[in-house]
C-alpha cells in the first residue's frame, strides 16, 4: 500500500491579521515551539505508515516559504513534490492536481490523505488511530472524511450529519441557534476538511461530478513545467489551462454529490486556527483567564488574549479583548467579534494599504529585508541574505543605493565591477547601474542599505537575470 499525504496551502489567513499577510499567510505562522503550522502538518503527515511521497500544493509566490520550512525539517521529510498553482481556484482544483500527480507517480491504488496546512492537532495518538480507520475505508474504495465531535455550538465551521460512519449530508456554517440544535442532537460533526481516498476513486468521482475541474487541471498538469530551474522537486502547472478550472470547493464539487462516503467521528484536540480565539487556545490561561504572549503587564485585566512581538504592552481595567501587536500594526478587537477581523483585512486591501500584503520584515527567496526608517527621498533597510543565495541582477531608474556590510561577506556586481566586501566595508551603486548582491559564505550576510532618490517604491526594479524565475 502506497500512502501519499497531500498538504493544501492556500488563502491569506485574513482573520489572523496582523500576524498573517497576503505575502506571508497563516500556514507559515510560528507557534510556541518555534515551528510553523505547515511544519506541524508535515510532521503529522509523515508519521503515517507506508508514505511513498509527500505532495504540497501551493503557489509559486509561496514556494520559497514552503521549501524553506520543509528544508528546516530535513532529513525527516521523505521524497516530496511541490505542485505550483498559477492562481487559487479553491480546493477542488488543488486536490485534482494532487490526485493526477499521485496517479501518475504512484498508481491508481495509491491512497491520498489530504490535510489543510494550517491546523493543529493536540492528540497525535488519536490522530494516528483515526487516520488508520480512514485509510482502511479508502482501501475499500470509499472517500473518507474526518468529523470532529463538537465541543460547543460554533458558527465558524461547516457540519457533517452522520448516522454512525454513514454520511447523511454536509451543511453550511449555521446560525447560533441551529448550531446549538446540532450539538444537542449528537448527529453532527465539524467538517475538518481532511479526506482520504484512492487516486482512482477520486478521479472517478470528479469525472462524474465536476468534469470541468478535472479536465482543466489535467491539461494544466500535462502542459506544466517540471524541473524548473534545474530543481526536480516541483511542477509548475500551466496557467493557461488552470485558469479554465471552475472555482469551487471539494465539498461542493464532490463530497455533497457522491454517495461513496464514510465519516470517521473523532476527538483529537483539533484546532483549525481560524481566528484569534483559536490561536489563543494554544497558549495556557492564567488565573484570570488571560492568555499572554510576549512582554505584557496587566492590572485588573481578565479573559483576554494579548500578544506582543517586541514592544511592552500594558493593560488596565479591560476584559474580553484580543490585542495583537506586530512591528508595524496593532489589532484591538472584542473577543466576540474576532471573525470580523476579515472585514478589516478586506478594507485594507480595498484601499490599497500595504499592511494587508506585507510585514515590515518581508520574506524573499534569498532571505529578508526590513524597512528601518523612511522619509522624503530616503529609505533605510536591513537586508539579510542566506548562505549561498543571491538577489537578481537588477537596476533602478529612480534611486541610488549605499550598502554597508554588518556581518558576513558579500559578493557584489556593481556595473562592470565584481568585488568582495567584508564586515564594515561598503559600496555605492549609482542610479541606472546593473547590480547584484550575493552571499558566498556559510553564515548569514547582513547589510544596511540606504536608498536615496525621487521614487523608492519596490516596483522600481528592472530584473535582467534571476535564479528564482522573476526576470
Amino acid at each position: 500500500m502506497k500512502v501519499v499525504p497531500v498538504i493544501i496551502s492556500g488563502g491569506a489567513g485574513s482573520r489572523l491579521w496582523p500576524a498573517s499577510r497576503q505575502s506571508h499567510p497563516k500556514p507559515f505562522l510560528k507557534v510556541a515551539d518555534g515551528r510553523s503550522l505547515i511544519q506541524h502538518t508535515v510532521l503529522r503527515a509523515i508519521s503515517l505508515k507506508d508514505v511513498a511521497e509527500l505532495v504540497a500544493v501551493t503557489s509559486r509566490d509561496h514556494l520559497f516559504l514552503t521549501k524553506d520550512d520543509f528544508d528546516e525539517l530535513s532529513p525527516a521529510v521523505p521524497p516530496h513534490t511541490f505542485l505550483l498553482e498559477p492562481e487559487g481556484r479553491d480546493t477542488a482544483a488543488a486536490v485534482a492536481a494532487a490526485v493526477i500527480h499521485a496517479n501518475a507517480t504512484q498508481g491508481p491504488d495509491a491512497i491520498l490523505c489530504v490535510f489543510p496546512a494550517d491546523h493543529m492537532i493536540g492528540d497525535l495518538a488519536a490522530f494516528t488511530n483515526v487516520m488508520g480507520r480512514a485509510i482502511e475505508h479508502a482501501r475499500q474504495g470509499l472517500i473518507a472524511t474526518l468529523g470532529i465531535r463538537p465541543s460547543r455550538p460554533d458558527t465558524a465551521f461547516g457540519y457533517i450529519e452522520a448516522d454512525g460512519e454513514k454520511v447523511i449530508r454536509f451543511v453550511e456554517k449555521p446560525d447560533l441557534e441551529t448550531a446549538k440544535a446540532y450539538l444537542a442532537s449528537g448527529r453532527f460533526f465539524w467538517n475538518a476538511g481532511i479526506f482520504c481516498f484512492k487516486s482512482q476513486t477520486m478521479l472517478d468521482a470528479m469525472a462524474a461530478h465536476c468534469p470541468a475541474v478535472l479536465e482543466a487541471v489535467a491539461a494544466s498538469y500535462e502542459h506544466g513545467h517540471a524541473n524548473n530551474n534545474g530543481e526536480s522537486d516541483r511542477i509548475e502547472l500551466s496557467s493557461e489551462h488552470f485558469a479554465l478550472a471552475p472555482r469551487i470547493s471539494l465539498d461542493h464539487a464532490v463530497m455533497e454529490k457522491t454517495r461513496n462516503l464514510a465519516v470517521v467521528p473523532c476527538e483529537m484536540a483539533w484546532n483549525d486556527i481560524g481566528s484569534w480565539n483559536a490561536m489563543a487556545e494554544l497558549t495556557p490561561a492564567d488565573g484570570r483567564g488571560n492568555r499572554i504572549r510576549g512582554d505584557v503587564h496587566t492590572v485588573d485585566t481578565a479573559d483576554s488574549y494579548i500578544s506582543s512581538d517586541k514592544r511592552v504592552i500594558g493593560t488596565v481595567g479591560v476584559s474580553d479583548l484580543v490585542i495583537v501587536d506586530s512591528p508595524d500594526a496593532l489589532l484591538v478587537a472584542s473577543r466576540d467579534r474576532v471573525q470580523d477581523v476579515k472585514k478589516l483585512f478586506e478594507g485594507l486591501k480595498a484601499s490599497g494599504h500595504e499592511a494587508h500584503l506585507l510585514h515590515s520584515t518581508v520574506h524573499r527567496p534569498w532571505g529578508t529585508y526590513t524597512v528601518l526608517e523612511e522619509g522624503d527621498r530616503f529609505k533605510i533597510k536591513r537586508i539579510e541574505v542566506k548562505p549561498g543565495r543571491r538577489l537578481s541582477l537588477q537596476m533602478h531608474h529612480h534611486r541610488s543605493e549605499h550598502w554597508v556590510v554588518v556581518s558576513g561577506s558579500a559578493k557584489v556586481v556593481n556595473g562592470d565591477e565584481e568585488l568582495f566586501l567584508a564586515t564594515n566595508q561598503s559600496t555605492y551603486i549609482p542610479c541606472g547601474h546593473k547590480h547584484r548582491l550575493e552571499n558566498p559564505g556559510k553564515i548569514d550576510l547582513v547589510i544596511i542599505e540606504v536608498q536615496s532618490g525621487d521614487y523608492l517604491g519596490e516596483d522600481d526594479i528592472v530584473r535582467f537575470d534571476d535564479v528564482y524565475g522573476r526576470a
